[in-house]
């Protein structure tokens, strides 16, 4: 696939306090060796990464909360921020949209005349799948490698639950299939940014 020479990589709410029981059964173990090997080729290539963080509004019990552990990025992320050639930017939210975040990605985006970008992090069916689909809407180029985030089991209306992995195919068939973004494997991303690199 083709992964532009300016394509922005946005890593979406990589925090501890996703590590925490209060959000029960996760999938894709491999999400956190996948999202730093996408980062360390971003930074290695001189293009743009955005990390985002997602401060739970104040007075919350979140594990995200402002001023709480759980509210600082993962450590394999944390030490790899101002470690790229390429700009960078620190977008913080309260609510799923990484476009509806302090400063504005789409401004920040746009001022670079950047087109395409590539979502990863937490999680996937949240967060993520907002955010792409507001970026398909704005007219990105939105690319979602499906192995490169993870999220958790949940519990609907009428009793209905859904286990992790089950809510990701949702996610994947609905950014697809909608014509949002381009789901596809980081493997597909590294293989893409290395060609467009050359």
């Amino acid at each position: 696939m083709e992964i532009t020479e300016n394509a922005a990589l946005v890593v979406v709410d990589v925090q501890k306090g996703f590590e925490e029981e209060h959000w029960g059964k996760r999938n894709n173990p491999a999400a956190e060796e996948n999202i730093a090997a996408l980062i360390d080729l971003w930074q290695e290539t001189g293009r743009p990464v955005v990390f985002v963080r997602h401060d739970s509004a104040e007075g919350s019990r979140s594990p995200l909360r402002s001023g709480y552990e759980g509210n600082d990025f993962k450590d394999f992320v944390a030490e790899r921020r101002g470690k790229g050639s390429g700009p960078e930017l620190l977008v913080t939210k309260s609510v799923n949209s990484a476009f509806y975040g302090e400063p504005s990605l789409d401004a920040w985006l746009r001022g670079r005349e950047i087109g395409q970008i590539v979502i990863v992090g937490i999680q996937t069916n949240m967060c993520n799948e907002t955010t792409a689909r507001m970026g398909g809407n704005l007219g990105y180029d939105v690319v979602f490698p499906l192995d490169a985030m993870h999220t958790f089991g949940l519990e609907g209306p009428h009793g209905w639950e859904a286990s992790a992995d089950e809510l990701t195919r949702a996610t994947a068939i609905s950014l697809h299939g909608g014509g949002f973004a381009k789901v596809v494997t980081a493997e597909d991303v590294l293989r893409g940014a290395s060609a467009g690199a050359r």
